[in-house]
């Protein structure tokens, strides 16, 4: 199977942050807006669903949102997701499905960290699904460029530089 035939086969598109997406659930029922945080800006579906295919070629740059958002690996190579708390603190996880190798098949990225993935392995892509709850809404999605996010976290000044697209 080739990065064409999964875009292909589940039509997919450009995500702004990198990659390929599709949404593929979004609940019916809602959360009214005064019941969430003061983060959310009008209601949100109780829970939303993607597909997203990560190539060696690009990277889905730092970003962050006001849900908890859970990556589940389907297809393909190890993902490498790089987080920074709102506190500072750098870590990361392998998304795959190599367990004795310490990479899990699913991860949860707490909301408000700045978040971007990478597929470690050259000419291969990440095939996952993501799931958002709240649901996701562009209205969560915070896309900065390099030099905002440089100036929070100094400290993280390479990676953030490798992973951001300007």
């Amino acid at each position: 199977m080739t990065i064409n035939d999964i875009i292909n086969k589940f039509d997919l598109s450009q995500h702004p942050e990198g990659g390929y997406f599709k949404e593929t659930y979004r609940s019916s029922g809602s959360i009214a807006n005064e019941n969430l945080s003061t983060e959310f800006i009008g209601d949100r579906n109780y829970s939303t669903g993607i597909y997203f295919l990560l190539t060696s070629d690009s990277f889905s740059a730092f970003h962050k949102i006001n849900q908890d958002e859970m990556w589940h690996f389907y297809l393909g190579t190890t993902l490498k997701l790089h987080m920074i708390s709102p506190e500072g603190k750098y870590s990361y996880v392998l998304i795959g499905n190599d367990i004795l190798n310490n990479e899990v098949p699913q991860f949860v990225v707490p909301a408000q960290y700045w978040f971007a993935a990478e597929v470690i392995q050259g000419n291969s892509f990440a095939f996952t699904g993501c799931t958002v709850a709240p649901g996701f809404d562009f209205k969560d999605f915070v896309l900065p460029e390099r030099k905002e996010l440089i100036q929070l976290f100094p400290q993280h000044k390479e990676v953030i530089t490798r992973l951001t697209h300007s």
